[in-house]
């Protein structure tokens, strides 16, 4: 089970996300319980449906008859909400499908399937079928199929809709992807993404719509579209280069850059930390949310993803042919730092004064 979805905290003199509404330390804790209470249901060792990985990892890899299963979940957020106020639903889908797939390839699975829920006060043809168009094209983008799903109409519980899926897929039990041999010296690939993607957004709609009241039509300079276009450009979905870095060299971690930032990195076995010193320029968005929600790097780099959607770790020998992969797909891609020994699994970020450690940037 991944860390709670509640987009992300720091330790500095604001946190802006929890004045957005968001306190994910209540959540952190909830969440400690609950993973104590699941593990308790897993299988002996060997056993059918034996649960191959601890509960931390973007996936879980289940042991079915000697076939590695690979199986998470995750949701679209409040990112629903733009979709809603513009009354436009036809990307949404490729958001919920990328959350799910870009998670269960982190563990060297190939995604084969997912499964949807649309849960809304209210519902009609129309919606349902913009929403489906974005799953379709997302499930064309990640090479999986739709193979079923769930709506409900809950008028008493939900305001708008909530858009959550469920994927799997498969890897061999030998071969699962879990940063066991990261070394000091190996390289930190970054893959672009295309803004916000599907985090952050309780923050967003805190500093655009209640401390600024714009509206989605609005033009702002930096940016090329207008504002809610902007805001609903889909998730980047990471799944066709990252199988294809997986059949041309040792990959030996990866991570979808999400709730937490470049912390994810540490979510490996191996006691190691990072120096990320050389990071691109971050898409206009996120100066645009950092000027106007007076919010300082160390909540920006724990909140949002800052230009970087997802990251492979390899060999730095491998690391040109790495980035050449990417960009065969599209998609620029950077040798943004490389692994250090740190028991501690502290994440640098030297260009921007920070220091990264569990959940929390400073400066350092």
């Amino acid at each position: 089970m991944a860390p709670a979805r509640a987009e992300a905290r720091v330790t500095a003199s604001r946190d802006n996300y929890r004045d957005a509404g968001v306190d994910t330390d209540a959540a952190d804790e909830g969440l400690g319980r609950l993973t104590r209470r699941i593990a308790a249901t897993w299988p002996a060792a060997g056993a059918p449906g034996a649960v191959k990985l601890p509960i931390g990892y973007f996936a879980n890899v289940i042991d079915v008859a000697g076939h590695g299963i690979a199986i998470s979940t995750d949701g679209v957020g409040s990112k629903t909400m733009i979709a809603a106020m513009l009354g436009k639903y036809d990307t949404v889908g490729i958001d919920c499908v990328a959350m799910n797939v870009n998670d269960v390839v982190c563990v060297g699975a190939t995604p084969v399937s997912l499964v949807d829920y649309i849960a809304a006060d209210k519902v009609d043809a129309a919606m349902l079928d913009a929403i489906a168009v974005g799953l379709c094209e997302g499930a064309r983008r990640a090479g999986v199929s739709i193979s079923g799903g769930e709506t409900a109409q809950l008028p008493d519980m939900v305001a708008g809709f909530d858009l959550a899926g469920t994927a799997i897929g498969h890897v061999a039990l030998d071969r699962i992807v879990v940063g066991a041999d990261v070394r000091a010296g190996d390289a930190v690939i970054g893959i672009e993404s295309n803004g916000v993607h599907s985090n952050g957004f309780s923050l967003v709609r805190h500093t655009l719509f209640k401390k600024h009241n714009y509206q989605l039509s609005h033009r702002f300079d930096e940016l090329d579209v207008t504002l809610g276009e902007e805001l609903l450009r889909p998730t980047h979905i990471y799944v066709k280069e990252t199988l294809d870095l997986l059949a041309a060299m040792p990959v030996k971690a990866l991570a979808h850059i999400t709730s937490d930032g470049f912390l994810n990195l540490t979510r490996v076995q191996a006691p190691v930390g990072y120096v990320l010193d050389n990071l691109p320029a971050a898409p206009p968005i996120f100066a645009l949310l950092q000027r106007l929600g007076e919010v300082d790097d160390s909540n920006m780099f724990a909140v949002f993803n800052m230009g970087i959607g997802f990251c492979a770790v390899v060999n730095d020998a491998d690391a040109a042919r790495a980035v050449a992969i990417a960009a065969s797909h599209g998609k620029r891609a950077w040798r943004i730092g490389h692994a250090t020994a740190d028991a501690a699994r502290r994440v640098h970020l030297p260009q921007h004064g920070l220091v990264g450690q569990g959940k929390h940037f400073r400066r350092g």
